[in-house]
């Protein structure tokens, strides 16, 4: 078939796609959504017959399937009530309708990161239903458009379905000094390449998309702000994630394929992992009825903005992480017999600082929120960005401390396979114990726990997407700048000074 004639399966309608995906109500429902999928995904150059079953990407999804567990096992906690469906929703698919949803938003955020001590890759997809909320809303009301009511209409079915979500922000960029329209190759910015009567057909490629291959849906959507020569790359839309056209690419991982030698303490954390994927769209088509903004140039800009908003108060997740990176330096201290020594106490309370810095910081944004002109509630911008800027410092110290209290051992360790050889395996027991009452296979386990989270696979979630995940830290900056009204401050500091100015 050629351009002219897609295949029945390229343009489903929005509910041939919702049909294909059943009601989703435990983790094992979830894994078994993954599986027959037919995604085109490559990893170390290979085409994966089926992802689902794949070590290296079992711990992700693994990840994501706590989240379901945690619904069941505290509802109180990770779900919501929903008056879309009149029902209780997982709370990663839940509108906010106050400050206080935000404040659970947080302490689930928490919660999931302490149960997974990794990036449990659903925050992306709850905070961009959120901003979407606002901005359809408000492109309608400029433009006589109907794109509310068909996010709407899309999140009913993603409650009742109860799916995954991922965000699909982050374009290639090419050459950072010319605006999408001038790019020499048009696609490193995702664009609308075509226009049917039944919808869209969009190409370009997201860049490590946080859990992608393992949910849904994605929604793909602007990366900065554009202008009217950017018109075509204005384009927010609902993709299901085995959408005819897509191609999956997977991201190396420090130390991933440990996950493929079999046992699991050179692992550190066996069981959870993350998740990044780089996933071009080779004119993938979207039905009208999941297309949320096509030429609106003009809201790109404050639809990011206000993800970031959301998105940056979200890493108070990684309080979660700080907590299990806590414990593991708090445990390797006392299996060496070294838990009262002053100075070791004095590392794990500045950790712990640290670490309540971040989400004290987090957790006030969420107290402060304002309500938008549609009715959902936003995160208060300023205390948001200082939140993600100390989740872009404050991670490193807690970890170069946890490494500290490890000591070299954490990175000069023999393997798993050497403990369990039986001559070899005799010496090691014998001479990496710590106290005596304490097993040497338990201090290894807490010791590639520690090497895990600061330079293994999960260093990917804890460090490097703690300081470029929703924005290096100079967009913060930014944000801040824009935020800190200094001549406010200058008013109130002259006015005690003593100096005249005009109220």
């Amino acid at each position: 078939m050629n351009a002219a004639t897609p295949s029945p399966r390229k343009e489903e309608s929005a509910q041939q796609r919702w049909d294909r995906i059943p009601v989703l109500k435990t983790g094992d429902d979830y894994l078994a959504s993954l599986r027959g999928r037919g995604t085109r995904l490559f990893l170390f150059g290979e085409l994966i017959d089926e992802p689902a079953d794949h070590p290296i990407i079992k711990p992700s999804i693994n990840a994501l399937r706590a989240s379901y567990d945690l619904a069941i096992d505290d509802p109180e906690l990770a779900t919501a009530w929903s008056p879309l469906i009149n029902d209780r929703v997982n709370r990663f698919l839940h509108i906010v309708e106050s400050p206080d949803d935000l404040v659970m938003k947080n302490r689930m955020q928490r919660r999931m990161g302490q149960i997974t001590g990794t990036c449990f890759q659903r925050c992306t997809g709850l905070d961009t239903i959120s901003v979407l909320h606002s901005i359809t809303y408000e492109i309608d009301e400029k433009h006589g458009t109907h794109y509310h009511q068909r996010y709407l209409d899309f999140l009913k079915e993603a409650q009742r379905k109860n799916i995954l979500i991922a965000a699909g922000m982050t374009d290639p960029k090419g050459d950072r000094s010319k605006r999408p329209a001038e790019q020499s190759d048009p696609d490193m910015f995702m664009r609308v390449t075509r226009r049917t009567d039944k919808g869209i057909y969009v190409k370009g490629v997201k860049a490590h998309m946080t859990g992608g291959w393992n949910q849904h849906w994605i929604c793909v959507m602007p990366t900065m702000n554009l202008t009217e020569a950017d018109r075509d790359y204005a384009v927010v839309g609902m993709i299901p994630g085995d959408a005819e056209g897509i191609t999956y690419i997977y991201g190396r991982q420090s130390c991933d394929t440990r996950a493929m030698e079999g046992g699991e303490i050179d692992q550190g954390n066996a069981q959870y992992g993350g998740q990044e994927v780089l996933v071009y769209f080779d004119d993938v088509f979207i039905p009208h009825e999941h297309v949320l903004m096509d030429g609106e140039y003009e809201f790109a800009q404050d639809m990011v903005a206000r993800f970031t908003a959301y998105h940056r108060a979200s890493y108070v997740c990684k309080t979660g992480l700080g907590d299990v990176l806590v414990g593991a330096a708090a445990s390797i201290a006392e299996y060496n017999g070294l838990e009262k020594v002053s100075h070791i106490r004095d590392k794990l309370v500045e950790m712990v600082h640290l670490n309540e810095t971040i989400y004290s910081s987090g957790i006030a944004s969420s107290h402060e929120a304002k309500k938008m002109p549609s009715g959902i509630y936003m995160n208060d911008a300023m205390l948001s960005n200082v939140c993600k800027h100390n989740v872009t410092r404050f991670p490193y110290e807690i970890s170069r401390l946890a490494q500290d209290l490890a000591g070299g051992i954490m990175v000069t360790m023999p393997s798993e396979q050497d403990l369990e050889n039986e001559e070899a395996g005799e010496i090691i027991r014998r001479f990496l114990k710590g106290r005596e009452d304490i097993p040497t296979e338990d201090r290894m386990r807490i010791l590639r726990l520690i090497e895990n989270m600061t330079l293994g696979r999960n260093a990917v979630g804890y460090l490097t997407e703690s300081m470029h995940g929703a924005g290096s830290p100079q967009a913060q900056r930014i944000q801040i700048l824009r935020g800190m009204e200094v001549d406010k401050k200058k008013w109130h500091a002259r006015k005690l000074a003593g100096i005249r100015q005009e109220a």
